[in-house]
């Protein structure tokens, strides 16, 4: 009588067990990827940052000497972090608005919203690309068009890439014209509010920028968290547009962090030193995240919820 049972959980246990080995089999080349391509140079990057490594010979332990000359014997480095502060707090605040209002628009309109959606989300599919900025280059240059096309209007032209007040905007400009990832979104989950909403709202008295402050942004702030918190990761890891557009110039200006990282790593053969920025950055942007997600507690409105 228990014979069959006892045959019977073993023929599941069995089937079970392939069904995990096949399951494995085809996460593999995730899991491959995973721990070979991520994790492995991730905790080997933290070990080199306590070396001395030129890409040539062994590693040399040195302790945390590159982490004390980076921030008491490397004017350049402060140089690099301030530029890059002040890139991402322009450049990323300027993408979010401009994406949001692009949304905005977007989502008045009934007719061809796909077509209109398409073009406006191809900048940000070329935008981060060698060729985009070597265009880029070539539009802000002295002969460029942009002031090709001041020339024409009668204004005076400007060397933008030339000048050390004039340079990172172009950068920043750059930035804000990929806006099309950050645009899709909003446009999401302006869509996800509910029309009542705004018809009881008008039926009360209430004008379009009312609604607007008091429906569209109060529900949109969860869409507002997340788009916040990719564009700031994005914005300190800024490196073509620095490398490609300006490559770091004039007179340092637009050295942005990840350029400098670069630079020290590749062209100084610093590879060390370069692993230690690199963790550097990684810790300035957990922690800059961290206080987003804790100040969100403060300003992100989820609908349904309590407060």
């Amino acid at each position: 009588m228990t014979e069959k049972p006892v045959k019977l959980f073993k023929s599941r246990k069995k089937k079970s067990g392939y069904e995990n080995v096949t399951g494995y089999l085809f996460i593999s080349p995730f899991l491959i990827g995973l721990f070979c391509l991520t994790l492995y140079p991730i905790v080997y990057s933290l070990y080199l940052s306590f070396t001395q490594y030129d890409l040539l010979g062994s590693p040399t332990w040195i302790g945390i000497d590159n982490y004390t000359r980076m921030f008491t014997n490397d004017d350049m480095f402060w140089t690099s972090m301030k530029t890059t502060f002040f890139y991402a707090g322009v450049a990323v605040p300027f993408r979010l608005v401009f994406a949001l209002l692009v949304a905005l628009a977007l989502n008045k309109i009934t007719e061809m919203v796909g077509l209109y959606r398409t073009m406006l989300y191809l900048p940000s599919v070329v935008g981060g690309s060698i060729a985009i900025s070597i265009m880029w280059r070539q539009l802000f240059g002295n002969d460029g068009a942009f002031n090709s096309f001041l020339a024409l209007l009668g204004f005076p032209t400007h060397s933008w890439l030339g000048d050390p007040d004039t340079a990172i905007w172009t950068l920043i400009v750059l930035y804000g014209w990929q806006f099309g990832s950050s645009m899709l979104i909003f446009l999401a989950g302006l869509r996800n509010i509910p029309k009542t909403y705004y018809e009881a709202s008008a039926v009360d008295g209430a004008r379009p920028i009312q609604q607007f402050f008091k429906i569209t942004l109060p529900l949109l702030t969860p869409v507002i968290l997340f788009n916040t918190i990719m564009q700031v990761i994005n914005g300190f890891m800024a490196f073509t547009p620095s490398f490609i557009v300006t490559n770091g110039g004039p007179m340092n200006s637009t050295v942005l962090f990840v350029l400098y990282m670069y630079r020290r790593a590749f062209n100084f053969f610093e590879m060390g030193y370069g692993s230690a920025m690199a963790w550097v950055m990684l810790v300035i942007i957990a922690a800059l995240t961290a206080l987003i997600f804790k100040s969100s507690d403060k300003w992100v409105h989820y609908e349904g919820e309590q407060k």
